[in-house]
């Protein structure tokens, strides 16, 4: 129980009542051929420096991966689903609580509750953070009574569709400490012969342990990078096992901390991953049958990572870097890692009481 709010922790299966300018595809893998049906679309949403992935399954289920960040108050997220007459979102997830990911939390759920149908339930790893940020989104649950659930490794969202499996691999059982970053809820899905990946802002250490647990069985067609991609993130072992043919980064063109990194950028160069980044293509949609996969993005711009790196470079050339070592003069209790490349969160205006 956190606060006022009514938190499940399960174990398992859930059980609850329940324009574009560019398109690529991709083959799918080698697995065993299923016989699905309809499509599943998932929407990387360009939210800029922070994270929002949009899934609609083939039976018309929405799941809400983060919301993005707190200065924007929801409204792209908002804007999104409204352009495409989203009036519910079935599963909410948070996969950390930094509010470069639940920075639209609170809006959106009131949104939802006071314009749409509602959110059907909310899920996050059970971490608690200690920021405004973060209470305001448990104001948004206990005020619009959603059920909130807390996932671990093992448990699976609830989905109508049988064809597609949405499956939590982490935080672990028993949670590595309180960090926030390596509890982060990290989600496969999987549909058909199609495999995704979203791994939240994990960092290296994290990724070592799931290699360790799950090896090869992580393997994804598409994998959205880890922590924007940081060099924190997708380190060389992961990518080995996950294995992806494409890859998504949710960051700024302009983004203050290089991202994505370059050594990410040429690691997928190395590997041939075909690579999408939000702060050049804008929303990336990728969408599957269960067996042939296409990429449909806002704006035409090369994928091969090579290319973006050169692009990432010119347009990052001349920003100013935050200093190694020194404070933000944000209070989201993040300390600066040794790269500086951890997003500021919450001024201290926008400080409330819990």
């Amino acid at each position: 129980m956190r606060r006022g709010v009514l938190v499940v922790a399960v174990a398992g299966l859930l059980v609850l009542a329940g324009c574009s300018s560019g398109i690529d595809s991709i083959d799918g893998n080698d697995g065993p051929t299923s016989d699905v049906s309809g499509e599943l679309e998932i929407h990387h949403i360009d939210a800029g420096q922070a994270d929002s992935t949009l899934v609609v399954t083939p039976a018309g289920e929405t799941i809400l991966i983060d919301t993005g960040d707190y200065r924007d108050d929801g409204q792209e997220i908002i804007d999104y689903l409204e352009a495409r007459d989203i009036d519910r979102i079935d599963h909410l997830v948070a996969t950390h609580g930094h509010a470069d990911h639940i920075g639209g939390h609170p809006e959106v759920i009131e949104y939802l509750e006071e314009e749409g149908e509602g959110v059907g339930a909310a899920y996050d790893s059970g971490v608690p953070h200690t920021t405004a940020t973060y209470d305001n989104y448990l104001d948004a649950i206990e005020e619009y009574d959603v059920r909130l659930f807390e996932v671990a490794a093992g448990d699976s969202l609830p989905l109508e569709d049988d064809d597609l499996e949405a499956t939590v691999l982490n935080p672990p059982a028993d949670p590595e400490g309180d960090s926030v970053d390596a509890n982060g809820v990290v989600l496969s899905l999987s549909f058909g012969e199609f495999s995704y990946l979203t791994t939240g802002d994990i960092e290296t250490s994290t990724e070592r342990r799931l290699v360790e647990e799950r090896g090869e069985t992580l393997a994804a067609d598409a994998y959205q990078a880890g922590h924007h991609g940081s060099s924190t993130s997708s380190s060389g072992s992961f990518l080995e096992a996950v294995d992806p043919e494409t890859a998504i980064i949710s960051s700024a063109l302009d983004s203050q901390y290089g991202h994505p990194h370059d050594e990410v950028l040429q690691a997928f160069a190395d590997r041939g991953i075909e690579t999408y980044w939000t702060g050049v293509h804008g929303d990336i949609v990728v969408t599957s049958d269960g067996t042939d996969t296409s990429v449909e993005t806002e704006r035409d711009a090369p994928t091969d990572p090579a290319a973006l790196l050169e692009r990432k470079r010119d347009a990052q050339s001349s920003l100013d870097r935050p200093q190694t070592g020194e404070p933000r003069a944000a209070g989201d209790g993040v300390q600066p890692s040794i790269d500086g490349d951890r997003p500021p969160i919450d001024d201290a205006g926008a400080r409330t009481a819990g």
